[in-house]
């Protein structure tokens, strides 16, 4: 299972609902930088959801991210490729959960956006290890929803400092 991504997108994104939302909702069959047009994906999704109360954000966020390990595996599955770059439901699940009681405003969304994809590019410990170590689906959700703990961490603190 250890290809090379390929740099297109499969068709299968474009006719498979699994492989569709797993993608994004196609953003991550941009060849370039898909994590990042992930990430951009989920952005309206969070405008959609930053009014409501904390405890059906969370109720939403558990059901994405929850939602998200399945999904991923099957697509990683079907694809022959572990993580392909393409998969980004993790990076939408991922900004969600570090946008979770943020302030209200464009600076929170987009501090939010680089502190997200900081931490999900850097990988500091031990988001590293566990990107190389646990492998599925739950493998490809498990890394970036703790590079979001870190940004949700550092999201709020700024908060915190700046209010």
């Amino acid at each position: 299972m250890k290809q090379k991504p390929t740099i297109h997108a499969p068709k299968s994104v474009w006719r498979n609902p699994i492989h569709f939302l797993a993608y994004g909702f196609g953003s991550g069959a941009i060849p370039v930088a898909s994590g990042t047009f992930g990430t951009l994906a989920a952005i309206p999704i969070y405008f959609f959801m930053q009014d409501l109360s904390l405890p059906y954000y969370l109720l939403i966020l558990a059901l994405i991210t929850l939602v998200g390990v399945p999904l991923c595996h099957i697509t990683a599955r079907d694809m022959g490729v572990h993580d392909h770059p393409g998969i980004v439901w993790d990076e939408i699940a991922g900004y969600l959960l570090t946008m979770v009681a943020a302030p209200k405003g464009w600076l929170w969304i987009w501090l939010g956006f680089g502190l997200f994809r900081l931490f999900d590019i850097w990988k500091p410990w031990p988001i590293r290890w566990l990107d190389r170590h646990v492998h599925g689906g739950l493998g490809i959700m498990v890394d970036d929803t703790l590079a979001a703990i870190y940004a949700l961490i550092c999201l709020q603190l700024l908060a915190l400092y700046l209010h």
